[in-house]
């Protein structure tokens, strides 16, 4: 088994596969806005760029599976302090280059690939809790004792993440608060924490409000997205967004209109990113949009089983700590274009068209398939332990 170059769980491999493979189709139709309405490059190359980034995504996943995981606890420790310069860095960029907004990108040299040093980071901060969780018996320190090793980087990290990406800070908090839960954290001590963040996150938005030159517009932005989603204005770029979607998934129907027949795509900004979903309904029908949400519930079972069989309390966490927050924001991005959440910036993982956010969907997933080779590996010692003459067949 070692020698295959696949290995674990061939059901999650497929599926991932099949979402890559997928996605190739609305992106080249849906890369059309960019091509001809914004009059950047053509359709075949951003079809080939997001290609390359799913094939070295795989790649990417491919060696991270093969790495035993018991090495990411090390990991998560070195790569910590990396990500939070990463993020000091993006923030000290300012809020725009060339004219576009920098304040979650940086610019990997010789490549032309943005960075968004936010999906790292919060990958490597997962990664941390867990271990954290893992080699601390947490439901026995008293919350003091955890304030430094745990709450610290916890709330560094999302300090860096939030004046620029609310949504990924919201986000990765309420993962870090579940996963600690299933830790077996605390209750009331994590009642405790929501309250301390709250509290910051208010004394934030009155600093915001007092020196608004300091991040311009972006207490304004998360009011306005808040604003058009529960009482929507006519004319406001939020609005505009939600309702070409709303357009464009019913008028695809059940069936949809055909591969690269979509008509608002070519007035619906974001539409091969952020609201790619709402152009896989058009094109693919209602049939389709369900067939997407059946894989993503699917990989959440998959996520589940490897749980389950995992043989270590680390195992446990880390497989939920960098699974679960995919499948949330997934399911985010489909809610925001079918308008049950309000606009977020979500991409749609292995689907969507971007740039490293794909990557790091590649490195959560390597991270849960070498677990699960672990488990595979597990289960053909018991067996050859209790065969001992199906090893001797296979060295013959």
């Amino acid at each position: 088994m070692k020698n295959k170059l696949i290995q674990g769980d061939l059901v999650l491999w497929g599926i991932l596969a099949l979402l890559a493979i997928f996605s190739f189709f609305p992106v080249f139709s849906a890369s059309s806005n960019l091509s001809y309405v914004v009059g950047n490059g053509t359709p075949w190359q951003h079809l080939f760029k997001h290609m390359f980034i799913l094939v070295m995504g795989f790649v990417i996943m491919i060696g991270i599976h093969r790495i035993p995981f018991q090495y990411f606890k090390g990991i998560s420790i070195l790569l910590l302090p990396v990500v939070v310069i990463l993020l000091i860095y993006t923030v000290s960029q300012g809020n725009t280059i060339g004219g576009a907004n920098a304040s979650r990108w940086i610019r990997i040299p010789f490549v032309g690939i943005g960075f968004q040093t936010s999906t790292l980071a919060s990958l490597v901060l997962m990664m941390y809790v867990a271990h954290y969780l893992d080699k601390t018996k947490a439901a026995q320190l008293r919350f003091s004792e955890t304030l430094l090793p745990l709450w610290t980087p916890v709330g560094i990290v999302l300090a860096l993440i939030l004046p620029a990406n609310l949504s990924t800070a919201v986000i990765v908090f309420v993962m870090v608060l579940l996963l600690c839960f299933l830790g077996a954290y605390p209750f009331k001590h994590l009642l405790l924490i929501v309250g301390m963040a709250l509290a910051a996150f208010l004394l934030f938005v009155l600093a915001a409000k007092a020196f608004p030159e300091a991040m311009p517009n972006r207490i304004d932005t998360w009011m306005s997205r808040i604003e058009n989603f529960t009482a929507p204005e006519e004319g406001s770029s939020g609005n505009y967004q939600v309702e070409r979607a709303k357009i464009a998934i019913a008028t695809g129907g059940l069936t949809g209109l055909g591969v690269g027949k979509s008509v608002m795509k070519n007035f619906l900004p974001q539409s091969s990113s952020d609201f790619i979903y709402a152009i896989i309904v058009e094109e693919f029908g209602a049939a389709g949009g369900v067939v997407i949400i059946l894989l993503y519930l699917l990989i959440l079972f998959r996520i589940m089983v490897i749980a389950h069989k995992a043989t270590t309390v680390y195992g446990k966490l880390l497989v939920m700590g960098v699974g679960l927050p995919v499948i949330v924001q997934a399911f985010i991005n489909m809610g925001v274009a079918l308008n049950v959440f309000p606009v977020t910036g979500q991409t749609l993982p292995m689907i969507s068209s971007g740039g490293t956010a794909a990557w790091m969907t590649c490195i959560a997933f390597g991270v849960i398939l070498s677990i699960s080779v672990a488990q595979s590996e597990a289960e053909e010692k018991e067996i050859n332990e209790d065969n001992p003459l199906a090893v001797l067949s296979e060295t013959i």
